[in-house]
């Protein structure tokens, strides 16, 4: 029977986050190193099923049902082992190979263990030819230029390439390896006449590893002014994928989890500079803006990031990108940009760490950071400029879910603008409320960003199911809008008028992952955050009441320039002062 590589399904066992997958079907919540829930495989009234990120295991005392992401997606779902690899790896982006069966796929395996030992070998080849006579010029530009000692050079496992045509060649067929596999395997060309050559010659080496500490790849870093390109990669082979890597991980994870966030810097020796300062949660992307699955690698380590890129415009770009996508995947995200133009390598050099935490701890919030950068692309002095400004910035603003954090993010928008904050403010409001907006920034749907309203509307429905359901009923379509939680309130509002004791599950089925996963969150807190639900009802209605005051109030102020006497104008009068009414405002 057609069967995965045992090496792929180690690959997806050690991307998938067991937390992420399983909070699809368990409301889970925080107790102490794990998580704690109802088990989802017998009937109970008080958690007994834990499950433990850093292991990767799931277990329930209750019924002492236990397992791997394998093994509670295959009670979950009843697949079986194939089909489960197949879901779960589907889940967090990891291109799925062609299923191989019988001798076939054996040879697959022991084709992609002799790669990883290439690889050790190389590591090891460059490292001695480091360590070597030839080397010392190499070593002395390591310890003098880079300011790395030789104890952060052994354990990055730094190397040299030596200018000769087939070293590594030759002592790759002289362990036993055969010619397909080692032209297969990223380290050696082909030349057009059919000859094998080293692909990576007078070069410094860096090792890129798997978060496992296994070696996969190379980048090979030019050492004369006129050598091209300046960096030369290892290119995919069957066990890399650079999308999926992050380098240096498999040193810092352990120093991620402590600190509760993750640094993410652009090179080799960004990330050797912060290493080598000791204790500090960093990671690169080698030279890339974050991709999903890197995104999706890093959450099973930390919740909140902190990106670093270099000063220069495709740096900042590739900052604002990786934060939309970070920002999509639910992390905190804040954007530090280093004092004079300085990348995390020199100025780590120059500064030193504490100068550095320093920096860490006055980095921006990815809004202030967008603001900023939008602010300075722009000719504030001119009101052309600011209008521009106006219009882009509007369009994120329109996207904050928390209207006391859109309203401060309104008066620091107007105060960059030097326009009035109240009309800021109206205008983002009636923004929020029509969601006109093409931004591609996306804020997270994380409970976090909820307002005690949707939180506690979002508690019922899965612990109260009876009592929301009547609230439900009586909301409508508007009083959801510019919400968080607009569409998971919309879609239960149409289950409202069902059974509600199924309300929790058909909802669920109904719902996108980031949806469910914004219910089951708001599901953890152990005492429900609002005790009156009718409150909640009344207090979207009147946020309905309010948006659309503002609505009122724009259109008196173009009437009363535009046409002073006309009845329209009388009767928005009067409508404000009924709705002011209704309000309890005079």
């Amino acid at each position: 029977m057609p069967k995965f590589p045992q090496s792929f399904i180690d690959e997806v066992r050690a991307a998938a986050d067991i937390v992420a997958v399983i909070q699809d079907y368990v409301s889970l919540r925080k107790a102490g190193a794990s998580y704690k829930g109802l088990c989802p495989f017998h009937s109970e009234k008080s958690p007994s099923f834990t499950v433990n990120r850093d292991k990767g295991f799931f277990h329930c005392f209750g019924c002492n049902v236990g397992g791997d992401v394998f093994k509670f997606v295959e009670l979950q779902e009843k697949l079986g082992f194939q089909d489960t690899v197949k879901h779960v790896a589907g889940k967090f982006g990891i291109p799925i190979p062609e299923m191989e069966a019988g001798e076939g796929q054996t040879e697959s395996a022991a084709e992609r263990e002799a790669l990883l030992k290439m690889h050790d070998l190389a590591a090891a080849y460059f490292a001695e030819q480091l360590a070597s006579p030839a080397g010392a010029r190499y070593r002395e530009y390591l310890q003098r230029d880079r300011g790395l000692t030789p104890a952060t050079v052994a354990a990055l496992k730094l190397g040299w390439a030596p200018p000769v045509r087939d070293g590594l060649y030759k002592r790759l067929k002289a362990q036993g390896f055969p010619e397909g596999l080692i032209r297969q395997s990223g380290l050696v060309s082909v030349r057009d006449d059919g000859t094998v050559q080293d692909r990576f010659r007078n070069r410094l080496m860096v090792p890129i590893a798997r978060d496992s500490g296994s070696i996969v790849a190379f980048g090979g870093r030019a050492l004369e002014p006129d050598q091209v390109p300046k960096y030369l990669n290892s290119p995919e082979t069957p066990i890399y994928t650079k999308s999926r890597t992050l380098y240096g991980l498999h040193l810092s994870k352990a120093d991620l989890r402590k600190a509760g966030f993750a640094i993410v810097v652009e090179g080799y020796f960004d990330f050797a500079q912060l290493y080598q300062a000791g204790g500090l949660p960093v990671v690169a992307t080698c030279g890339t803006a974050l991709t999903t699955q890197q995104a999706q690698m890093l959450r099973r380590f930390a919740p909140k990031v902190i990106i670093n890129f270099d000063p220069d415009n495709a740096g900042q770009n590739a900052a604002e990108r990786s934060s939309e996508l970070l920002v999509e995947a639910g992390f905190d995200v804040n954007v530090v940009r280093l004092p004079g133009g300085e990348d995390p390598d020199t100025f780590m050099q120059k500064q030193g760490r504490d100068a550095y935490l320093g920096e860490l701890r006055r980095s921006q919030p990815y809004l202030e950071f967008l603001l900023d950068r939008a602010a300075a692309a722009h000719n504030l002095t001119r009101d052309e400029g600011r209008r521009e400004f106006l219009q882009q910035m509007l369009a994120v603003a329109a996207r904050i879910p928390d209207p006391a954090a859109r309203d401060q993010f309104a008066d620091r928008l107007a105060h960059k603008a030097r326009v009035t904050e109240e009309v800021v403010r109206v205008e983002i409001r009636k923004a929020a409320a029509a969601r006109k907006t093409t931004l591609p920034v996306r804020t997270s749907p994380a409970a976090t960003h909820l307002t005690e309203t949707e939180r506690g509307l979002l508690w019922a429905i899965l612990h109260t199911p009876e009592e929301v359901a009547k609230v439900l009923q009586g909301l409508q379509e508007t009083d959801l809008e510019g919400l968080a939680s607009e569409q998971v309130l919309r879609k239960a509002c149409e289950l409202a008028w069902g059974d509600p004791a199924v309300l929790p599950n058909a909802l669920m089925e109904r719902l996108t992952e980031r949806e469910a996963r914004m219910l089951a969150q708001a599901g953890t807190e152990r005492q429900a955050p609002v005790t009156d639900l009718n409150a909640c009802a009344e207090a979207l209605r009147r946020d309905r009441t309010k948006r659309e005051l503002a609505e009122i109030d724009r259109e008196i102020l173009t009437l009363a320039a535009k046409d002073p006497g006309s009845a329209r104008l009388t009767e928005l009068v009067m409508k404000k002062i009924a709705m002011r009414r209704q309000l309890g405002e005079t």
